[in-house]
């Protein structure tokens, strides 16, 4: 049975895996093969727990979906990173910084019972808009949001992908998505 819960310290390496797993999948076509090739679950498992992501005081919540002891997708809510900034936060509106389902997963609900968990969170917050960054070419994704009443509201920025040593980034262009929270 599909569980929705917090994110616990012992959920990283997990989290982690199903998180570049999603990468991979998600963006082949996107990325160039050889970036999406070197993702580390382990690094990135460190990074979540550097970070804190599971620290009841992080500003950021991640819940994550679970099917007995398997971890099968996260998604990560807090509030708006003006310039994507997470040092420069505003508490006016919410962002979804992150939502990733195990790829052999896709289709079953789990996103949606994500999503669900996620609205539920910023329901007791005096948020006015729920803000998402997505990929310009992630059609899936973009999809899935719109089907959850998000939106693109006109913004856009370029996230510059590293792509190694003495080579230029790749510029990939983000469109941010909204959708109203609250009394309308």
């Amino acid at each position: 049975m599909l569980i929705i819960r917090r994110e616990r310290p012992e959920d990283a390496a997990a989290v982690a895996d199903v998180h570049v797993r999603t990468w991979q999948t998600a963006y082949a076509g996107l990325m160039p093969p050889e970036v999406l090739g070197r993702l580390n679950p382990a690094a990135w498992a460190q990074r979540r727990r550097d970070v804190g992501t599971a620290d009841p005081d992080h500003p950021f919540v991640t819940l994550v979906a679970a099917e007995a002891d398997a971890v099968l997708g996260f998604a990560t809510v807090g509030p708006y990173r003006n310039n994507q900034d997470p040092d420069d936060l505003d508490g006016a509106h919410g962002e979804l910084l992150s939502m990733y389902v195990d790829p052999l997963r896709w289709g079953e609900g789990v996103g949606r019972a994500l999503m669900a968990a996620v609205l539920a969170e910023t329901s007791d917050r005096a948020w006015r808009q729920l803000r998402l960054w997505v990929l310009a070419g992630n059609t899936r994704g973009r999809r899935f949001f719109e089907r959850a009443g998000l939106a693109p509201d006109g913004e856009s920025c370029v996230y510059d992908l590293p792509l190694g040593p003495r080579q230029p980034p790749l510029p990939l262009t983000e469109l941010r998505y909204a959708r109203p929270l609250g009394p309308t």
